[in-house]
């Protein structure tokens, strides 16, 4: 009770951007609950979020195609196993590519013998 109405309203501004952040991160990424409960496990999560969310708008900022973010999460979705040249995937998304057959694939067990 011995708070400023300046302090209380500050600390409510400051609520109401981790409620935003939040509700930001289950639209895009379809977070609905926390997959663990201990602290560790949310902490894990609320940080595999973040990173996903900066490489996304990271990929929309270099990107000369004008993508909304919703937008780009749900085609990344659709192309996320696909081979392609993601730069021009991104700035020409609906222009056929040519067939990439130059990609190169590292090979996992090249030294083991079976």
């Amino acid at each position: 009770m011995t708070w400023t109405a300046n302090t209380i309203s500050e600390l409510y501004k400051s609520r109401w951007q981790i409620e935003i952040f939040f509700r930001e991160i289950k639209r895009l990424l379809h977070i609905k609950s926390f997959i663990g409960t201990s602290a560790n496990a949310v902490m894990i999560q609320i940080w595999t979020a973040l990173i996903t969310i900066l490489l996304l708008k990271y990929l929309k900022d270099i990107a000369k195609y004008n993508w909304h973010l919703s937008n780009l999460v749900a085609f990344i979705r659709l192309n996320l196993f696909v081979k392609i040249d993601l730069q021009r995937w991104l700035d020409k998304p609906f222009e056929e590519s040519p067939p990439t057959n130059n990609l190169i694939q590292g090979v996992l067990f090249e030294n083991f013998k079976f």
